[in-house]
């Protein structure tokens, strides 16, 4: 598995605790104000706009097949170069994303720390709109999902499955197993009934401002509720 930072920087670790990003890290949707500045700026159609947010919706109240939804949403990003998405993340998080940082998530990361733990995004979120969050978190590394690119462009396709639903169990699993750690003793962090599968893969799962549904479930289930608002 593709890691994105050195190994070497987090070497000897007791064990890993694996936060999602959006509405978990932060309280915003970053692949929603991605698209929405990308309008502003320019560099998509308001066609593609419109499609986002279509779509957006369609997966907010699942009215259709999740998972090609969430395929459907890196299409808006045909045609765009690397370098432009790079300085547009950059920009999102330096005047919108670093605001929405939790307080009670970095406290909750830097505990980990602390005590000797690592500390990794795994996102359904893209990597150049995680790197500067990681980066200003001093996370240890980056799980999510990647697009594909041809000649510094990217065609609007992902790399392989991204990194969602059981996908995220997946590569929880074949991390844990790099890096020789148990998932049961492994943290997982997250927000959504989407993230369902791979809080049951962990022994020590946390729900942040959960929805209706994953609420429903973590009473049933006797899970920590992290209510950050």
């Amino acid at each position: 598995m593709e890691t994105i930072f050195s190994k070497d920087n987090s070497s000897g670790k007791k064990y890993i605790a694996f936060f999602d990003l959006d509405r978990t890290i932060i309280s915003a949707n970053s692949g929603k104000v991605l698209i929405q500045t990308a309008y502003k700026k320019g560099l998509i159609s308001r066609m593609d706009l419109l499609r986002g947010i279509y779509i957006s919706l369609l997966y907010r109240f699942s009215l259709k097949d999740t998972l090609k939804l969430i395929n459907s949403m890196v299409g808006w990003l045909k045609g765009v170069s690397e370098s432009a998405l790079t300085d547009l993340s950059e920009e999102i998080f330096n005047t919108q994303l670093l605001k929405s940082i939790r307080p009670v998530i970095r406290e909750k990361i830097n505990f980990h720390k602390i005590q000797g733990g690592k500390v990794v995004i795994l996102s359904s979120a893209i990597l150049p709109v995680c790197k500067p969050v990681a980066r200003n978190l001093g996370m240890d590394d980056i799980i999510c999902s990647n697009l594909e690119i041809s000649n510094h462009i990217f065609t609007g396709y992902p790399t392989g499955l991204l990194c969602f639903g059981n996908e995220k169990v997946t590569r929880l699993i074949e991390y844990c197993k790099e890096y020789n750690t148990d998932p049961f003793n492994s943290w997982y962090y997250g927000d959504s009934i989407a993230d369902l599968p791979v809080l049951m893969s962990v022994g020590n799962p946390v729900c942040v401002n959960p929805d209706r549904k994953l609420f429903r479930e973590a009473k049933k289930r006797g899970w920590p509720i992290l209510d950050s608002d």
